[in-house]
């Protein structure tokens, strides 16, 4: 017992200067550190090619599966493959030039080097699909996406963010919810 009560101090001290470190690095891009954290003035980052999620999700109300398809496990959703784009695009604004830069993409077989705006440490064991099975909605961790033209991280992705929520949902909080457990 008294390992396991090492371990869990262990963990948290970890975890609280990880914590800290992200909410550092946040605050050093201008990102918001928490949910509703001044996220306003934080700032999308500059993307390949430019995309509207209020076009797509707000304007023609795309739901976010029909692009973010699920992974084969349904554990993450996938940033959509350059020929899921061009189903639509070779016909649909074809002549825009961000549409021609998709093309060439699409002809030479390469994905978009999109910038990730969420993106979890891989320490975290995050699954959309347990998420989604209980309620969650995209919003709720992805902020308000279908009036966005431009993405910018504005809900908290912290761990205190993560642990706010997962109290307000009464949902589970032990750390290897979501953290493996050391051996």
């Amino acid at each position: 017992m008294k390992s396991r009560s090492r371990y869990l101090l262990w963990l948290a001290g970890f975890a609280l200067v990880v914590s800290g470190w992200m909410v550092f690095a946040q605050l050093q891009q201008g990102l918001p550190a928490e949910p509703g954290a001044n996220a306003a003035a934080a700032s999308a980052p500059e993307q390949p090619i430019p995309f509207s999620h209020k076009k797509h999700a707000g304007d023609l109300a795309m739901p976010c599966e029909f692009c973010h398809a699920p992974s084969r496990s349904g554990e993450s959703l996938l940033i959509p493959p350059v020929s899921k784009c061009m189903s639509c695009h070779q016909t649909v604004a074809a002549n825009e030039p961000a549409i021609q830069k998709l093309a060439s993409y699409a002809h030479d077989n390469a994905p978009v080097p999109w910038v990730r705006v969420y993106e979890l440490p891989s320490f975290v064991n995050f699954s959309h699909k347990v998420h989604l099975d209980h309620g969650n909605t995209c919003e709720e961790c992805h902020g308000q996406v279908a009036q966005r033209n431009q993405l910018f991280q504005e809900v908290g992705i912290s761990m205190q963010a993560c642990i706010n929520c997962h109290r307000a949902k009464k949902a589970q909080t032990e750390c290897d919810t979501c953290h493996e457990p050391q051996q």
